[in-house]
């Protein structure tokens, strides 16, 4: 962690100067997220509003990475942090440029409201595909990765300023989040929601938080005293600025009904710790100041956070950053470093041999589905705009070429029931039948986009998207599926969504099953290599593919009982952590090698072979369970990974630490304690569950820890 602490300090005593010169109208003015110019002073016009979950977003042309639930199946801190940078360096070469041009809109600044660090507990979110999973601790290691990414390795200057979002217990229904108490225990708050924002703030030290829009436990979030002063601020020292999701005060008196006017809701944000609103509630500050609602020192203490921010980020005395030339957006290494990500992030669900595909003279390929020639299949939400886009079908017939043929039908429509308005229902099946049966092998592109999972659309989102009814994928693809796979030739079904759906027809039937995911502008230059074996995939599911959603208590359900691999109590489609490659990777040996007797440490020593003849990258895997605490999660829990590459036939030993903090238990008070001290550590390169046995042929090492 870069340690900013004497930064900081003098960041903000030159904040409290700026801050000391305005006056309460100016000091309010501040405090909104299109924060106006204060000439007088020379202060510059900001927008606070930035965006980069997957690269820069909705401010032009930028580096699209695959959506972060994608960028989370990587496994990859280290490749997370890459991309974070690139976002990084990309924002400040488009703001120095626009800048220039007096361009100070919305998404043009450097504080960027990434990453999206809630948990994924239910597949019906439709905002799931913004987070990294399901599991806390995989989620807590990828979003410092790409916090430390987005802020960069300058002690003195803030590259850009990352936001820890969305806090807290934020994970659906989308309909109701501006109304909804989402009730959480104490255990579920301190085991599942809140350890990566955690470790965003401590081991990040990210610049921003950024409050939810439901209630948490009675308490809207955006002016939650226990959530904003007494966790992060007291327990956790978060010393950056806290701001509100969008037109989210306004929903404290017309929606949670916690207060009765504009000026009460405004108040009651700001005395509790959010220092910017994006929205337009803190328009009635002024009037709250004056009515004796909220006092001069609690605007100005907002103020003078926000202008610590700017100090950090350089934007008064300049800094290298401002040297970064407009030529590195979409440049090369960019480009190249995407196109990596997005193979790591697909993940392989089952191959009965027919992958990878060989191209060879006379051979067809057919290529069908909605989302086989979708540019919006590529990107997810929170996207920037590429200035090329490769789709399935493109990456196909450019990885083809002239030593075969690629015939292509769309199949159907992405969700109605004919794609032509005037033909008759399901016009394009017969089509795909077609081609289909003119193909040796078809790669079947199903799915969704942004307009059938995202955010709910309201006045400050233009998306209007939001949850998934169910996990099945929409009536004209099922239809279409069950058509091509009738045909009998070998059929690779490629899912391109940001959340589980039930593949269990395609399970049963398809030759070979990949996650796409969305893939990025680009992704389908990779998705081809991944095809045709020019790469292995490797990716690993970060979150559960469950068989249908009656397995599931109710989407507004809080309580983890029953959710996720660590609570669930029946047997996944697909598990948490399940891949597979094309090459054969085991872990042969594991043992204990030493154990910290102050911190509880633990170092494994462990021996991989890759016995198979692909070169491949791969995951190893440790899952700790304690054995007797009345405590413990019901299942076992992810508390160590690392990614490898081993060539075919490669052995390789490597040694993995697991930190003191994986025995420990959350008691129902949500207090951290000692485990009971019977311990079972599992390392592969899945977990150690029947399901991901049984679909990989692996079994994991298991170390016994007695104290």
């Amino acid at each position: 962690m870069i340690n900013r602490d004497k930064t900081r300090a003098k960041a903000r005593e030159r904040a409290k100067e700026l801050v000391g010169k305005m006056t309460v109208e100016e000091k309010v003015s501040q405090l909104r997220y299109d924060a106006p110019a204060i000439e007088r002073l020379g202060i510059p016009a900001y927008n606070w509003w930035g965006e980069a979950l997957h690269g820069v977003a909705r401010a032009g042309v930028a580096t699209s990475f695959p959506q972060a639930v994608g960028m989370a199946a990587s496994f990859d801190p280290e490749l997370l942090q890459k991309a974070g940078d690139v976002a990084a360096t990309e924002g400040r070469a488009k703001y120095n440029a626009l800048s220039a041009e007096s361009d100070r809109d919305i998404y043009k600044g450097l504080t960027f409201w990434s990453p999206n660090v809630n948990i994924f507990r239910d597949p019906r979110w439709g905002r799931g595909q913004e987070t990294y999973g399901e599991d806390p601790y995989l989620t807590s290691r990828l979003g410092v990765a790409y916090v430390e990414g987005l802020q960069g390795e300058d002690e003195e200057i803030l590259k850009s300023a990352a936001c820890a979002k969305h806090f807290a217990v934020h994970s659906g229904p989308e309909a109701l989040r501006h109304e909804f108490n989402a009730t959480a225990s104490k255990k579920d708050m301190a085991e599942t929601y809140l350890p990566a924002f955690k470790a965003c703030v401590q081991e990040a030290d990210v610049e921003a938080v950024m409050g939810a829009y439901n209630r948490t436990n009675g308490e809207p979030c955006c002016g939650s005293h226990t959530l904003i002063q007494e966790i992060l601020r007291k327990e956790w020292g978060f010393k950056g600025h806290f701001v509100s999701d969008c037109w989210a005060i306004k929903d404290f008196h017309e929606n949670h009904m916690v207060t009765h006017t504009p000026e009460e809701s405004a108040a009651m944000a700001l005395k509790n710790g959010c220092d910017l609103n994006c929205g337009v509630t803190y328009l009635h500050l002024l009037k709250a100041y004056e009515e004796g609602l909220v006092t001069e020192e609690e605007i100005t203490e907002a103020t003078v956070r926000a202008f610590t921010a700017r100090y950090l980020l350089g934007l008064f005395d300049g800094s290298s950053y401002d040297q970064i030339p407009y030529e590195t957006v979409e440049c090369e290494e960019h480009l190249a470093l995407a196109e990596e990500m997005t193979k790591e992030a697909v993940v392989l669900l089952k191959n009965d041999g027919v992958l990878p595909l060989q191209v060879s003279a006379g051979q067809t390929v057919g290529v069908i589905g909605p989302n086989a020639n979708s540019r919006e299949a590529l990107v997810g939400n929170y996207h920037g705009t590429s200035s090329r886009y490769i789709t399935v079908l493109e990456g196909v017939q450019d990885k083809v070429g002239h030593n075969g043929r690629v015939l292509y039908s769309e199949g159907s429509h992405l969700f109605k029931d004919r794609v032509e308005n005037l033909a008759q229902v399901n016009d394009r099946i017969a089509e795909a039948v077609t081609v289909a049966k003119h193909s040796d092998v078809t790669v079947l592109c199903l799915g969704l986009n942004e307009t059938l999972e995202g955010e709910q659309g309201d006045t400050g989102n233009s998306y209007a998207a939001g949850d998934k009814p169910d996990l099945s994928l929409p009536a004209s693809q099922i239809e279409l599926m069950e058509a091509v796979l009738a045909v009998g030739k070998p059929v690779i079904v490629c899912l391109m969504t940001g959340s589980a759906m039930d593949l269990s027809m395609a399970q049963e039937k398809a030759a070979a099953v990949l996650q796409l995911w969305y893939p990025g502008a680009r992704g389908g230059k990779a998705v081809a290599d991944l095809l045709f074996g020019d790469a292995s995939p490797s990716g690993k599911l970060p979150v559960t593919f469950y068989r249908s959603v009656q397995e599931l208590p109710p989407f507004e359900d809080y309580s983890m009982k029953g959710r996720t691999y660590r609570y669930m109590e029946g047997e996944a489609l697909y598990p948490f952590g399940y891949g597979l490659t094309y090459g054969d990777v085991r872990v042969e040996q594991a043992v204990c090698s030493s154990r910290d007797t102050k911190t509880g440490a633990v170092l494994l020593h462990v021996k991989l072979k890759n016995a198979g003849n692909a070169a491949t990258g791969d995951v190893v895997q440790v899952y700790v369970k304690d054995m007797e605490s009345p405590f413990a999660v019901p299942n076992h829990s992810l508390c160590a990974f690392r990614r490898v590459f081993l060539a075919a036939g490669e052995e390789k030993e490597l040694e993995i630490a697991v930190s003191g903090d994986a025995f420990l238990v959350v008691n129902e008070e949500g207090a951290f304690e000692k485990g009971s001290g019977k311990y079972r550590l599992y390392v592969g390169t899945g977990q150690p569950d029947r399901r991901t046995a049984v679909l990989s042929g692996k079994s994991c090492v298991e170390i016994r820890i007695d104290e």
